[in-house]
């Protein structure tokens, strides 16, 4: 599971005019690329000149793998997605016209939010870009006479969604993904994997077809295309098994060295006990300072929450930083045992909970070029269960995003006023950054299924009501005294800033991101609209002296979010989590459903345009990403063995994009 950016406050990116040119400030470093709703910038990777050889050559070997799974993520978002790629930057490349031209500057916009989107589909609303050039201009310079892939790319109604998640609709037919081949029905796939899980281990259940491409024979009958060496995506998991392979020997340890070898097997076979086995080796891996992520991980981008996009992140411990997160895994047993939940639904003993801080030396597949903030792995329930999680917060990312969305002008516009813009300010960073902590390394790895579950059993719903349960299980803890007891929060008051951005983003300022007349499709934005509006409804005359809670105030026709009780709001969280925990453990399904639909999808017109206008006078992006450093191995020229590796922050956003392309990728 991921964590992305909660708070538009503090994640809103600086406008290009605040910017400038290319500054460096406190080890952040902004750029000046800019295009569509997306700002560019870069993180820095501390630290890494000071590594060892060994180390450094392990991170060169890591993030190459992490590169050459590039493809892979494309083709998984569309079936045309890598052809439409390579057209476009060959129309790019070889254009001799005036690029000032209208309909170059629209191809050029178009190509570079490709790049970011992994596809033709927003990488965060799932709707297929529109182009702002022609489509005789385009045949014109690109010589495509392929009408299927220019209707592909032109016309609006085909393939327009890549995840589709509208209730009473067939999500597998409507959605542009490239999970389910031609003619596969959500009906059909549901019964599939239906019975294959009646066939399996109940005890200890493989994720079933997270691996595979599910397509349907001439005969009409149904099997699963596994992505291996030697089946689909093979060239490209050849690559990667052969950078895992000359990683192995600069390993930190023996056990490190196991973790490669099972994802290895893993690419090589496609067996998913074999993954298993992997994940339980990576999870119990946490003595050395360098570690990655490499695989098929996250499920949000089916719209059945089955199959996993490839993604990975090559990573090296923050220590100083980690001490925080390993106060909350040394005491994960008291959070369980004092959470608000039914007791049937807690953990009797938590098991293997670690976390850390760390440094992202490379993002690549689905971490790349938007990434999440924290990740806890492994995603399997029974994994979870008997051995436990592996949690992260990537602190040079969160401290990138901070320092881009200084001066942004977010706090002034939507903040109630000064007492609530002073907290943000005081505690915003302090607060962001622990409930990240706990979000991964507590939430997700909180609770328990009861026994004949179904981890699968809230299908399209499931990804925000796993969101919304850590969440909620981070907000009811934030407030704890035993956090300032810990010596994690700077006082009794503190958590007050979590709280005026969970519920300014999920009622007011996350709209920023949707389009006028679209719902919110995405998991993370359907939670956190999800718990800030059900907070409201809970919330109702619960506040000293029988005011509400929550308040929605108009002034100067701008409409603000006004917390009356702060610890009535705890309460609600509580009751929150209590009904979201339980609804997971029993695998209530129209339970999930009511609360999703009621509360996390639709979107009041008028105060949506309300937001994008005061939103689109600050002059900021709603989206950021990064560019991601380039490494360089030097070589002795007689043996040919890593001398050193260098890290370098100068490669421009289309120069890297290009340049992943042509070395990273087989063409079409």
């Amino acid at each position: 599971m991921k964590t992305y950016l909660k708070t538009m406050m503090l994640s809103a990116v600086c406008a290009v005019s605040s910017c400038g040119g290319p500054t460096q400030e406190d080890g952040f470093e902004f750029t000046n690329e800019r295009f569509a709703d997306i700002q560019m910038l870069r993180y820095r990777v501390d630290g890494f000149e000071q590594l060892s050889l060994q180390q450094k050559t392990f991170i060169y070997y890591l993030q190459e793998a992490a590169l050459w799974g590039r493809d892979i993520l494309f083709d998984q978002n569309g079936r045309y997605n890598l052809q439409i790629r390579d057209l476009l930057e060959k129309t790019y490349r070889d254009y001799k016209g005036d690029r000032t031209d209208a309909d170059f500057v629209a191809m050029e916009e178009y190509l570079k939010r490709v790049w970011f989107s992994n596809g033709i589909h927003h990488h965060y609303g799932a709707d297929k870009f529109i182009p702002g050039f022609s489509r005789e201009w385009f045949v014109k310079h690109s010589g495509c006479t392929d009408d299927q892939l220019l209707e592909v790319i032109f016309n609006p109604e085909v393939m327009a969604k890549r995840v589709n998640l509208a209730e009473g609709e067939d999500l597998i037919l409507t959605s542009a993904m490239n999970y389910y081949g031609e003619g596969v029905t959500q009906a059909e796939a549901e019964e599939f994997y239906a019975k294959m899980k009646a066939e399996g281990d109940p005890q200890r259940p493989v994720m079933y077809g997270m691996n595979s491409t599910l397509v349907k024979g001439s005969d009409g009958t149904l099997r699963e295309d596994v992505w291996t060496t030697t089946g689909r995506y093979g060239e490209q998991l050849l690559q990667i098994v052969k950078n895992l392979k000359a990683a192995r020997p600069f390993a930190e340890d023996s056990l490190q060295q196991v973790v490669l070898d099972k994802l290895i097997s893993f690419y090589e076979t496609g067996c998913l006990k074999t993954f298993d086995e992997y994940s339980i080796a990576w999870l119990q891996n946490t003595e050395p300072l360098v570690d990655f992520v490499n695989g098929f991980t996250e499920s949000y981008g089916d719209p059945l929450g089955m199959k996993a996009s490839w993604e990975s992140i090559v990573n090296f411990k923050d220590l100083e930083a980690t001490k925080r997160t390993l106060l909350l895994s040394d005491n994960a047993q008291w959070f369980e045992d004092n959470s608000p939940v039914n007791p049937a639904f807690k953990k009797e003993k938590v098991k293997g909970v670690s976390a850390k801080v760390i440094r992202a030396a490379i993002l690549g597949g689905d971490l790349y070029p938007s990434t999440a903030i924290g990740i806890n792995l492994p995603n399997s329930n029974w994994v979870r269960a008997e051995y436990g999680s592996k949690s992260v917060t990537i602190g040079n990312l969160t401290y990138a995003y901070a320092q881009a969305s200084k001066g942004s002008g977010m706090g002034e516009e939507f903040a109630f006023g000064p007492e609530e813009l002073e907290i943000m300010k005081k505690y915003g960073d302090v607060t962001d950054d622990l409930h990240t902590d706990l979000h991964e390394c507590l939430g997700h790895g909180s609770g328990k299924l009861l026994p004949g579950v179904d981890p699968d059993t809230l299908k399209a719903y499931g990804s925000t009501i796993e969101e919304a349960r850590a969440d909620l299980f981070a907000l009811y803890y934030l407030a704890d005294p035993k956090l300032v007891e810990l010596g994690l929060m700077p006082d009794a008051e503190a958590y007050k800033a979590s709280y005026i951005g969970q519920m300014q983003n999920g009622i007011l300022t996350q709209l920023v991101r949707i389009k006028p007349g679209d719902k919110i499709e995405e998991a993370h934005m359907r939670n956190r609209a999800l718990i800030a509006r059900w907070a409201m409804a809970l919330g109702k005359g619960k506040a000293a002296g029988g005011a509400d809670v929550i308040e929605m105030p108009v002034r100067d026709g701008k409409t603000y979010v006004k917390i009356n009780d702060y610890e009535a709001l705890r309460q609600v969280f509580g009751e929150q989590l209590a009904e979201i925990q339980r609804i997971k453990s029993e695998g209530d399904f129209n339970a999930a459903r009511t609360l999703v639909e009621e509360y996390g999808v639709q979107i009041d017109p008028a105060l949506h345009n309300e937001i994008l206008e005061r939103y689109k006078a600050l002059d900021i992006a709603p989206y950021k990403g990064f560019i991601n450093p380039r490494y360089t191995a030097v070589r002795d020229e007689k043996t040919n063995e890593i001398t050193d590796v260098t890290i370098s922050y100068d490669e421009a956003y289309d120069e890297q994009m290009l340049r992943y392309s042509r070395d990273y990728g087989f063409g079409y």
